[in-house]
């Protein structure tokens, strides 16, 4: 039997990688009182005002039903708005408020001392080289496998 070679593991190494991401990013945004799909949601809607539950729920890794009580609790905290009645089909546009923005700003900094952790034993340029070839096994797994 072949067995994976945990320290060599691509994938593992990819694993750990991303649990000690989650770990500290949890660490740092629990204190605001927020999760990281809160976090994603509102750094999601920064960037693209408008989008819809089922857009935020793809990008923020979560079902759409989990994102929409998420947003419903987002927005009886005054965090985000949507709109009352559809724009188009039953999409209910979703935006920041103020109260969000803030939220956010916070937030966006403590994330970003995580990364810079997490990356601080890389150079500029490995550090532009990780993003590429991350990028380019997310396009591969997203190809259907090879026949044969």
């Amino acid at each position: 039997m072949s067995q994976v070679e945990l320290d060599t593991s691509l994938g593992y190494l990819l694993k750990q990688a991303s649990s000690a991401l989650h770990a500290s990013m949890d660490a740092v945004l629990r204190p605001l009182g927020m999760t990281i799909t809160e976090y994603s949601c509102l750094e999601l809607l920064s960037q693209r005002p408008g989008m819809s539950n089922s857009a935020l729920a793809r990008g923020a890794f979560v079902s759409r039903q989990s994102m929409n009580v998420l947003l419903q609790s987002m927005e009886r905290s005054g965090f985000i708005s949507r709109a009352q009645q559809p724009q188009a089909g039953r999409i209910l546009p979703t935006e920041l408020t103020p109260a969000g923005e803030q939220r956010l700003k916070a937030a966006s900094s403590a994330v970003r001392a995580v990364e810079k952790q997490m990356t601080s034993a890389l150079d500029a340029r490995q550090q532009s080289d990780l993003g590429a070839l991350l990028k380019g096994c997310i396009t591969a797994l997203r190809q259907p496998p090879p026949a044969g």
